[in-house]
């Protein structure tokens, strides 16, 4: 019973693990030239929140780079405990980067989010930081949709992924579509409505679809985990 419990929260964990990455990733795409350094201070994490209060540069890129190196690798590894194929397969690559697209996508509507109430603080402050973050959040988003559907048809391919992938078809179908219709597609509608909105342009609308949209990538990924603790395959 220890081990199931483990095993649950383990997967769920993850999560977290993926905001930390990926909100770290999405704060490179605003020009930090542009934005104050205000906003990083209220957005970053650990290591690099603490340089951003230095006045050294190359102290500061240094860090933000180790950080985020340490939390890919730390991602990976740990998407890689439930890799049910051999080393040499396509799971190793899979695995890792299944949980990499979707801690960039988590990790670019969160900031999405916040860059939007940086507005509220900084009046006069151009629409294209958030422009271009919209547009890295599409990307992500559809790069992600992208490798977990590869992710399937590969892994229905491999000995031991076939497996799994018949009884995520067989048990596990309903949860399967909830993960695709309540994740990325419903989050590709809501980004056609920030798109619409920043056209206006109004970026407190803008930053409220970010909301929802953050609440449709957390619900894709919680529901991810769930797939992943039932059947191994990281989706």
């Amino acid at each position: 019973m220890s081990d199931f419990r483990s095993d649950f929260s383990a997967c769920f964990l993850l999560v977290f693990g993926q905001l930390a990455v990926g909100g770290l990733a999405a704060l490179a795409v605003p020009p930090f030239s542009v934005l104050e350094r205000g906003f990083y201070k209220s957005s970053a994490q650990a290591a690099y929140l603490a340089s951003l209060w230095g006045e050294v540069a190359r102290r500061r890129a240094r860090t933000f780079s180790l950080a985020l190196l340490l939390g890919l690798v730390a991602l990976s590894v740990s998407a890689s405990r439930y890799r049910m194929e051999p080393l040499l397969s396509p799971a190793t690559v899979l695995y890792p980067l299944a949980f990499v697209t979707g801690a960039l996508a988590l990790g670019a509507v969160a900031t999405g989010m916040l860059l939007g109430h940086w507005y509220l603080i900084d009046l006069g402050l151009s629409l294209e930081p958030m422009r271009r973050l919209f547009r890295y959040f599409v990307t992500v988003v559809v790069t992600h949709l992208g490798v977990l559907t590869v992710t399937i048809l590969v892994m229905a391919l491999a000995p031991g992924g076939a497996v799994a992938v018949g009884m995520l078809w067989r048990d596990h179908a309903l949860l399967l579509a909830a993960r695709f219709v309540l994740g990325p597609l419903a989050v590709l509608g809501v980004g056609f409505m920030i798109h619409r909105t920043l056209e206006i342009p109004q970026t407190m609308a803008a930053t409220g679809l970010f909301y929802i949209a953050i609440l449709f990538v957390l619900v894709g990924e919680l529901l991810g985990r769930l797939i992943l603790f039932r059947t191994s395959l990281p989706l």
